[in-house]
């Protein structure tokens, strides 16, 4: 603490010397004509009489290295494309913009302009002819992230994180890369980009918890939005067939590895379309992704050779149960037989708990965790899917599927509920629920069944979580990894701000 303390007074003692001398600190601009990166990039094999050749060149970034020789200094400065060695001699910039240079610390921004050339080492170096001071750093840089190693540090100061550890920087490239496909791939396909409101009268849309918060100016109470669904499908009844969102979603749930409250879906309305057809559709998109932004159909996570290569498994819930939870076929049939495997497994079993809730609490405890591969499982019971369809064949269940890919639930579709008489009935046994005290379960949005009156043509929708398929694209362990400002308790002390005594 009374290094850091040390560290702060140095350089607010070098911000006052650099303002008596006439020097702004924090001026406004600086011309770049150049990257270092790709300067990097074109002239790091050319010979002296390429180099000889290159225009002189403005380029700025954040100096990350420093190391002086009397009257001629080397330094490293950073961009956002990559690093780039400079050579500063005091012959070459001048007297004062030498001892300006001298005062220069790692951390700071700093403006350069010169010629390339290369050492005797062979690095490729910017000879400087002028300088400027861009931005004081008061706070030293981590030293190769020493004393910035506990992980929740990291997130709390990102900021910090991006500027010592580039494998973090690179991360969120990949993140932007992955979103911009999905836009692309829709985009082809006819789908509209729309964006839908945050702030509901009503939540719904999934089966969670919401936030809530209150507009002062109408009195009226909202909720931060669960999922977009609702206003999607009202799209589609206006004629918009094909629609899709990236956006946010809000959902007032515990913190893990798997979820944040505040977390980014994808989400997609397809018309005179069923859960079969998005399946498929399923199975190019999540591929496409893989192969832009990690270069193969295959990828390694947490210590698992994975393979988006379609086609890709398909299996009911029950037999899942089955075949890889280790029940019997006479277990997952009767409520009487799961009852007593969940009991069998450890599962604190609620008294309002019926078939369809055992059924899938049973899948996540024995289930899940070993879906290493991408697989689609299907058949979750009607009762837990009030929005979708219910197969023909046999009411019980859903025509809906979950994608899980190494133990991680990726997206889920079904085939939408278009009745809006078996939509209000189902919706008024939600709302029953609710009023009984579960508060996951979906109200009442008279206005969404008024749009159903009006007629939605046979839809399919799916939602795919963007965090957890950016964790499996950069083998993160947690969803924090991905999100750059991962909400975390506060702090127990303020962040010390610098002192000028």
């Amino acid at each position: 603490m009374e290094e850091s303390h040390g560290f702060l007074h140095e350089r607010l003692r070098k911000l006052d010397e650099l303002i008596r001398d006439g020097i702004n600190p924090y001026p406004s601009t600086f011309r770049v004509t150049h990257d270092a990166g790709d300067l990097t990039n074109r002239f790091g094999a050319a010979d002296d009489a390429t180099l000889t050749a290159v225009t002189p060149l403005a380029l700025a970034g954040r100096v990350l290295s420093l190391r002086g020789h009397g009257k001629a200094s080397f330094a490293h400065i950073q961009d956002r494309t990559g690093k780039i060695q400079i050579y500063v001699r005091q012959e070459a910039v001048g007297e004062s913009a030498y001892r300006l240079f001298r005062q220069i610390d790692v951390g700071d921004f700093l403006g350069v302009r010169g010629r390339l050339f290369r050492t005797r080492t062979g690095e490729l170096t910017v000879h400087v002819e002028s300088l400027d001071l861009l931005a004081k750093s008061l706070r030293p840089l981590p030293d190769k992230w020493h004393g910035l190693s506990d992980v929740e540090v990291r997130y709390r100061q990102r900021y910090v994180d991006l500027i010592a550890n580039p494998p973090v920087a690179e991360l969120f490239r990949k993140r932007a890369r992955t979103i911009a496909e999905m836009r692309r791939f829709f985009d082809e396909r006819g789908f509209l980009e729309v964006e839908t409101p945050m702030m509901h009268p009503i939540p719904g849309g999934a089966a969670a918890r919401p936030f809530i918060t209150h507009h002062h100016a109408l009195g009226l109470d909202l909720y931060m939005r669960i999922a977009p669904e609702l206003h999607l499908k009202r799209c589609v009844v206006g004629g918009l067939e094909r629609v899709y969102e990236i956006n946010r979603n809000f959902r007032n749930e515990g913190l893990s590895t798997q979820h944040n409250p505040e977390f980014t879906m994808l989400e997609f309305y397809q018309a005179y379309a069923d859960y079969r057809d998005l399946m498929a559709l399923t199975e190019e998109l999540l591929p496409r992704i893989v192969r832009v932004v990690c270069g193969s159909d295959a990828i390694s996570y947490r210590g698992h050779a994975i393979s988006f290569a379609p086609p890709w498994p398909r299996l009911s819930l029950e037999d899942a149960l089955v075949k890889i939870g280790g029940l019997s076929p006479e277990e997952v049939r009767t409520e009487e037989g799961l009852q007593a495997a969940a009991e069998s497994s450890g599962i604190p079993i609620k008294s309002a708990w019926g078939w369809a809730k055992l059924l899938v609490e049973l899948f996540e405890a024995r289930v899940e965790d070993q879906l290493i591969q991408p697989t689609f499982v299907t058949d979750f019971p009607a009762e837990l899917s009030p929005l979708a369809k219910a197969r023909t064949d046999d009411p019980r269940y859903a025509q809906r599927f979950e994608l899980f890919v190494a133990g991680l639930e990726v997206a889920n579709a079904y085939t939408e509920l278009n009745d809006p008489r078996e939509q209000r009935r189902r919706l008024e046994v939600q709302a029953r629920a609710r009023a009984a005290g579960d508060e996951e379960a979906h109200s009442m949005d008279e206005d969404f069944l008024r749009a159903l009156e009006y007629g939605m043509p046979p839809t399919a929708g799916e939602g795919v979580g963007v965090d957890r398929l950016v964790m499996l694209l950069t083998d993160a362990p947690s969803i924090r990894d991905v999100i750059l400002f991962p909400l975390l308790k506060p702090e127990a002390r303020g962040a010390e701000a610098p002192s000028e005594e």
